[in-house]
């Protein structure tokens, strides 16, 4: 098909820039998400995450007439789904939202559409989506099921995406792709929705194993950085600087220690490793220990603000950053909020400036609490008797030497080494 309708359904994240790229592609694209808000300030051009070239490459895509946005569920050729995946208390996937948005397809279907899954799921959830639609629609079957009375078919692939917030424009084209379909033909069809606009293989698989390599992509990440966050706090009980520690171990040609920082966030790293836990917890032990050990670390990094505090009766301390990671506006999972919070309880009489250049606001459970404020670096670090980096921001490496000077300096990414 030369020019297919895509509906996309869930404008965050991953799903905005990957619209807008399907968009630029020549493909006729239909956002859809289910906040009003988030709807009219995309279809006025305006971004509602912060990454790099997306608002000149929104408003050329609107322009353009190959991006349209809605809170509707359209009748489309092909559906991508890219809405939250979480995880329960019980470390489970929460597919509601998956479920959600299969339940608001189902009823456009027609037969001969594609629906790809592009959320980090689960292994087998593109199974259960496929049985949830059908079961809703059981004039329709999904290829590869016995079909003796010719009902129309429906495809189902998985897609996973792996790019990094900041680049996501860039890597959206040039990464690899992992293309699982249920079938060898759904799988076709996938690859050539998405060798539209990528640049990179477009690796072939099966619906189950392409949810694995998400999951395994994620995990292997994370268990290194354990191994690095767990030195971390081994070199602190030894006196040994870390930075140093690791920078010399590197120089070995087989060697490639990551950095420690106070934690693991984002919705992926961070929720990834449980899913492959929850499928399989008898053979899973290192990868749920390296998930323990990387949600140990906000509580490590509190007690030592704790130590260099003790002496003070109501502490000023200046917490830099409060994102997942450097340069970007996403605060899922930020082990610096997770930090931040539980200084509010350890230390009920700190004054709390905290410095975030990447929002505007705080979130409102932190807003609520008067000790802490939303302020600027410079006043900031010059007011507190503890200056906390907790996300190594451009910004923040232009603070000079004679700022921090007397004052208590925790710097958990080894930013001012």
């Amino acid at each position: 098909m030369d020019s297919p309708t895509i509906a996309f359904i869930g404008l965050g994240y991953i799903g905005l820039p990957t619209a807008v790229v399907l968009a630029q592609s020549g493909a006729r694209v239909i956002g859809v998400d289910i906040n009003p808000a988030t709807v009219e300030s995309i279809s006025k051009g305006r971004v509602t995450i912060v990454e790099p070239g997306l608002d000149q490459a929104l408003t050329s895509a609107l322009a353009s007439g190959n991006l349209t946005v809605t809170t509707q569920v359209p009748p489309a050729d092909t559906y991508i789904i890219a809405v939250p995946t979480p995880f329960t208390e019980q470390k489970d996937g929460d597919l509601s939202y998956i479920m959600a948005a299969a339940s608001s397809i189902a009823a456009q279907l027609r037969g001969g559409e594609l629906i790809i899954l592009e959320s980090t799921s689960p292994p087998t959830t593109t199974q259960k989506l496929a049985q949830h639609i059908i079961s809703l629609r059981p004039d329709l079957v999904a290829d590869g099921q016995e079909n003796p009375g010719g009902k129309p078919v429906i495809y189902f692939a998985y897609c996973p995406e792996r790019i990094l917030p900041g680049k996501a424009l860039q890597e959206l084209i040039s990464n690899d792709r992992v293309i699982g379909g249920q079938t060898p033909t759904a799988t076709q069809r996938a690859q050539q929705i998405y060798a539209r606009f990528c640049t990179g293989q477009l690796l072939a698989t099966d619906d189950v194993t392409a949810e694995m390599v998400k999951l395994t992509e994620n995990s292997f990440r994370d268990v290194n950085i354990a191994f690095a966050n767990e030195l971390s706090m081994i070199a602190a009980q030894l006196g040994v600087n870390v930075w140093e520690l690791i920078d010399l171990a590197n120089h070995h040609p087989r060697v490639n220690i990551l950095q420690p920082g106070p934690g693991v966030g984002g919705h992926c790293i961070a929720v990834d490793p449980w899913f492959i836990v929850a499928a399989d917890p008898h053979n899973s032990r290192l990868i749920r220990t390296a998930r323990q050990v990387n949600d140990s670390k906000p509580g490590w990094v509190i007690e030592q603000v704790q130590a260099e505090s003790a002496h003070l009766d109501r502490p000023t301390i200046a917490v830099l950053g409060l994102t997942f990671k450097a340069n970007i506006d996403d605060l899922r999972e930020s082990p610096a909020l997770e930090i931040l919070t539980e200084l509010t309880h350890q230390i009920p009489g700190a004054r709390l400036l905290v410095v975030e250049p990447h929002i505007d606001r705080l979130p409102a459970h932190l807003s609520q609490l008067g000790q802490v404020e939303l302020t600027d670096c410079d006043p900031a670090i010059a007011q507190a008797d503890l200056v906390l980096l907790l996300v190594d921001h451009d910004r923040f490496k232009q603070v000079p030497a004679r700022a921090l000077a007397g004052k208590a300096v925790i710097d958990t990414k080894g930013l001012w080494r």
